[in-house]
């Protein structure tokens, strides 16, 4: 039943395709895997497009228990969710050739991963008496490496119900259609033509003010048919309301018990890992009862007093999944809640206010409350960064000074969250619990590097700026030769790591070196231009 086992001969390319084969579509998706039932065996791998796209045994059989919902039930229609998976046998030679580009300019969120792969999965369930089991079971999974939840998902609704009515034809063509898409650029609006429907979509950007996703709808020729327009392209919504700060921990969108890391993750001898899981079967709540947070979600009865049925509760009193929905913790929540954002909230319920409306209202809490949070902790980081002032060209740049904890907590009595944000609470012990996280670890080394690409490019600037001919009056050959080779090491460095630097000022560093090697005797001339 596996794909990769056929000795079937690839589709014939179009006469537009990539000097790669498959490069474009690998800028998006790198396989699509078609699940099925099988009576023997079980989820099965039925097919697996492009056909010498290579999958290890292991993510085979992940991907098969994966793109089956864990859990009995008896629902028949359509369901859609995604999943992600650690990649297994190591680096592989990719179609699509990234050079870093994408990751640099998107946000953090939103980048491409390079150990797991993200799965897209469209199941459908409907009753078939011509199938042994009497059921119609099967998925149509999209693997990618982008966090694309909306749009790979919406890609689905199109294409899942066609090809199920169609098959392997159908696959064949959306794979080339794919093809021909351009590659995401974050800051740009696409089109991206698939199945006589156009796409129109925003790739975000790190320039992007944080809470806004603008799609402007562009003007089409009458031969296109009208876009379909998705406001965002969004990661998980529950990494989402993080913004701006990211989630720098494992995670799981969807977890059964056949999961290759099951083990790892369920052990008691030691406390449980840094991830979140998504779960359905009422297997995990026995098992993992001693992980210290467990969100349950289901729908709110509107019967009772609602405001109970969204406090906080003990972990403890979760049994169940049948239990209420809610947050079970065993933890002490830092802030008090902000009782005008719930009744809000409960009004839109009983008022029936649309599910868009209410995702917005909780949105913009949650991303002010971030801001609150994280402004403080960028003024004081900015305030390690050395004076421009102290930049020379001919000294190495200072050092960025250290992040001390403490003087960062004596900076927040002046300018604290408080400032920006009326909820009250226990703001230090928020901090310091932060600070024990791997999300705090994963900002600070972010921003720092940010800082200290900002500072190669100062001193490149203040290079640039100086009179390189007095400097050589008085100096030595040895000091001369050691300067050629560090310029050209920053220069090598600025491009390899594309610092933010101007191409004007690159080019002038370039001719301050040749400027400098012109003014050495021929010999040393020739051995640095061989150099």
């Amino acid at each position: 039943m596996d794909a990769l086992s056929r000795a079937q001969p690839r589709p014939r390319r179009p006469a537009a395709a990539s000097p790669l084969p498959w490069a474009r579509f690998s800028a998006w998706l790198e396989c699509v895997c078609v699940v099925t039932f099988d009576l023997e065996l079980g989820q099965a791998m039925e097919l697996v497009y492009p056909y010498d796209f290579r999958l290890t045994e292991k993510e085979k059989t992940s991907i098969c228990y994966l793109s089956f919902p864990d859990s009995y039930s008896g629902g028949l229609g359509d369901t859609q969710f995604s999943f992600r998976l650690r990649q297994s046998g190591g680096q592989r030679t990719a179609h699509y050739e990234d050079d870093g580009e994408y990751n640099r300019e998107a946000p953090l969120t939103l980048q491409r991963e390079s150990a797991h792969y993200f799965g897209y999965v469209y199941f459908r369930q409907v009753k078939d008496s011509s199938m042994k089991r009497g059921y119609f079971q099967k998925s149509l999974v999209l693997v990618s490496r982008l966090p694309y939840v909306n749009l790979f998902q919406s890609l689905l609704q199109l294409i899942a119900p066609e090809y199920f009515d169609k098959l392997e034809p159908c696959l064949e063509a959306v794979c080339n259609e794919i093809d021909q898409w351009p590659p995401p650029v974050p800051g740009q609006t696409l089109n991206l033509p698939v199945m006589g429907v156009v796409i129109q979509v925003r790739i975000p950007s790190r320039v992007d003010k944080p809470g806004s996703s603008p799609v402007k709808q562009f003007n089409q020729e009458n031969l296109l048919p009208a876009p379909m327009v998705l406001p965002s392209i969004h990661e998980l919504d529950l990494f989402s309301c993080l913004a701006p700060l990211r989630y720098c921990c494992d995670y799981r969108p969807y977890f059964t018990i056949h999961d290759s890391e099951f083990k790892e993750y369920t052990t008691r001898t030691q406390a449980p890992p840094n991830i979140v899981v998504g779960v359905t079967n009422p297997f995990f709540i026995k098992t993992l009862q001693h992980w210290p947070h467990i969100l349950r979600v289901g729908e709110l009865r509107m019967s009772g007093d609602l405001p109970k049925q969204v406090k906080v509760k003990k972990l403890t009193k979760l049994k169940t999944l049948d239990t209420k929905p809610g947050i079970y913790t065993s933890y002490k929540t830092f802030l008090h809640k902000d009782k005008t954002l719930i009744k809000r909230l409960l009004k839109g319920i009983q008022r029936k206010r649309p599910s868009e409306v209410q995702s917005a209202l909780l949105r913009r809490h949650l991303l002010e409350l971030t801001q609150s949070f994280i402004i403080p902790l960028e003024h004081y980081i900015a305030s390690l960064m050395p004076l421009q002032r102290a930049i020379t060209p001919w000294k190495n740049p200072p050092q960025i000074r250290p992040f001390r904890q403490d003087d960062f907590m004596k900076t927040l009595e002046h300018a604290g969250p408080q400032l920006t944000c009326v909820l009250k609470g226990d703001w230090l012990g928020l901090y310091r619990r932060f600070f024990k996280s791997p999300n705090f670890d994963g900002w600070y080394r972010q921003r720092h590097k940010e800082m200290t690409q900002k500072l190669e490019a100062l001193h490149l600037e203040a290079i640039c700026e100086a009179n390189i001919v007095a400097w050589m009056k008085d100096k030595s050959e040895v000091e001369i030769v050691d300067l050629v080779l560090k310029l050209r090491e920053k220069l090598v460095r600025a491009r390899c790591q594309h610092l933010p630097v101007k191409e004007e000022t690159l080019q002038r560093v370039g001719l301050y070196i040749e400027t400098v090697i012109d003014s050495l005797p021929e010999d040393l001339q020739t051995v640095l231009h061989h150099h």
